[in-house]
């Protein structure tokens, strides 16, 4: 049995909660679950919302899409849900776990190829055919999100299919649970490459993108968001609207995520 209430609970637990606090305009908690990529850049939208909306509070859970999605299908507390890919929203929309009316693409990624910024790896181009384990030891490994999962690891996965290197490249990968996990990897030196995404190169300080793979090499790299089901409320639908605010889409932009075409 999930150690989560049922959905319904606690959206009539907050409700109650409100009707007992006369005279107090009606605002809540807003819990999002977010794919790990977005940690920094979702930290400081939540701060200011709430400058903005002071009676509301943003709850924030960080993880891979997969492991959060899976929490929502258990009835995990979210009220809104930014996964790095299309994927996993999929997934939860076939099992009517978001309001469908809500859900849109917020934001878009890059796919890089990183290195420690001490190391003595240089720039190199990625083409059909490139051998990435000959940047490296013959006992060293390739941080990425696990292809299995993980939506940095499935656009790595892709992307390494694409450009030929998959089958050379597999059994050297170090497989991480999310993809700001890769990144620590290399941060901290235990692996002397990753595949991460560009806005998580953009916040390290201790590592240095050394490739961008190349656009066509795999799907565009999409962030949807959606209120879920069962969960559509004043306070989550005023957080909708500042995500697409103007407000929000400078901070998104500032930590180097792209924004939809309008």
């Amino acid at each position: 049995m999930s150690s989560y209430l049922p959905r319904f609970i606690v959206r009539v637990t907050a409700a109650i909660g409100l009707l007992t606090l006369p005279g107090m305009a009606q605002a809540e908690d807003i819990t999002v679950f977010a794919a790990a990529s977005l940690t920094d850049a979702m930290g400081e939208v939540a701060k200011a919302y709430e400058k903005q909306h002071p009676n509301d509070h943003v709850r924030l859970s960080f993880a891979s899409s997969s492991t959060l999605a899976r929490q929502i299908s258990a009835g995990g507390p979210a009220e809104i849900f930014i996964s790095a890919n299309e994927k996993w929203m999929d997934w939860l929309s076939d099992q009517d776990m978001i309001e469908a009316n809500t859900r849109r693409d917020l934001l878009g990624n890059s796919l890089v190829l990183i290195a420690p910024t001490d190391g003595d790896t240089s720039d190199v181009t990625l083409e059909n055919g490139s051998d990435l384990t000959s940047l490296i030891g013959p006992d060293d490994r390739i941080a990425i999100g696990d292809p299995d999962h993980v939506p940095a690891g499935i656009y790595g996965k892709q992307a390494l299919v694409h450009l030929g290197m998959w089958d050379k490249t597999e059994p050297r990968l170090a497989r991480a649970d999310n993809v700001r996990a890769a990144l620590a990897l290399v941060e901290r030196g235990e692996a002397p490459l990753g595949i991460v995404y560009g806005t998580d190169a953009a916040i390290s300080k201790g590592v240095k993108v050394i490739a961008t793979f190349p656009a066509n090499s795999h799907p565009a790299i999409t962030y949807p968001v959606a209120i879920t089901k069962d969960m559509e409320s004043p306070a989550s639908t005023r957080l909708m609207a500042f995500l697409k605010s103007s407000t929000a889409s400078t901070i998104f932009a500032n930590y180097g995520f792209t924004l939809p075409k309008k």
